[in-house]
């Protein structure tokens, strides 16, 4: 079976729009994101089986998929990514959700654990911790700082 199926898309666009929440993009963007793997998540018939039988007008019967997104998951089950991934991951690697996968972290602090600090994985985040960094990072306060130690 394809990899693509509608789980693994929709899967794909949630991710998109978590990088996205971690960068502080366009809201509204991000919002349509994840409206778009709601539905295609839950889709009865296989994207990959619409595509090849009604094209990206066909796509765009799913509730929350337009133009822009149809094409981006034709994209995907061509090629298994699209451009707009590319090129956000390139900035902010695909690992930095694993931050926001630790308790204590939410993507307002694993924007700046990235942007300022340049912690990019949960790896990177244990090294970061053992040095002492936790410290460093406003809105991380003595309890947080030990949750987050905790659950690594």
């Amino acid at each position: 079976e394809n990899a693509m199926n509608n789980e693994a898309i929709a899967r794909r666009f949630y991710r998109l729009a978590a990088l996205m929440e971690i960068r502080d993009d366009d809201p509204f963007r991000l919002r349509s994101y994840r409206n778009a793997a709601e539905a295609i998540e839950v889709w009865p018939t296989s994207l990959k089986e619409i595509a090849e039988t009604e094209g990206i007008s066909g796509l765009q019967t799913i509730p929350g998929v337009g133009k822009a997104i149809a094409g981006k998951v034709v994209e995907l089950l061509n090629r298994g990514s699209f451009d707009a991934w590319d090129r956000l991951t390139a900035e902010t690697p695909e690992s930095v959700l694993e931050l926001v996968e630790v308790p204590g972290i939410g993507p307002k602090t694993a924007a700046l654990l990235h942007q300022r600090f340049k912690v990019s994985s949960r790896d990177e985040l244990k090294k970061f911790i053992a040095d002492g960094g936790l410290e460093m990072v406003d809105g991380i306060g003595p309890k947080t700082a030990e949750r987050i130690k905790e659950a690594l």
